[in-house]
């Protein structure tokens, strides 16, 4: 299983309405850091896939998301549980680190 695409128009009813915790990884397609974070949340995504849905919105393709969410930096992830925010993650990070970072909710 592997990180899917949510775009504005699915992220009410992928995210918002998600029963489980979901983390959106706030990515552009020339950013670096983000295509090195990719591998390791889908890998993350595999391996938890009973816990925590892993979805990517493109912030070029979706601006209005990311100033919503005030995405000034990438990448960002956001933990969303319940329809709020309750975890922000800035920059890549290795996937020991990540796995730290989301304890609570792949653990």
């Amino acid at each position: 299983m592997t990180a899917r695409a949510v775009s504005e128009a699915t992220f009410d009813q992928e995210v918002l309405q998600n029963d489980k915790a979901v983390l959106v990884d706030f990515w552009a397609e020339w950013c670096g850091p983000c295509r090195a974070v990719s591998p390791i949340l889908d890998q993350i995504a595999t391996e938890h896939s009973d816990k925590l849905d892993i979805v990517k919105l493109n912030v070029d393709e979706n601006p209005g998301l990311a100033m919503k969410y005030q995405i000034t930096a990438i990448p960002a992830m956001k933990v969303f549980k319940g329809g709020e925010v309750v975890r922000t993650v800035i920059g890549a990070k290795p996937k020991p680190i990540l796995e730290q970072d989301l304890a609570e909710f792949i653990g």
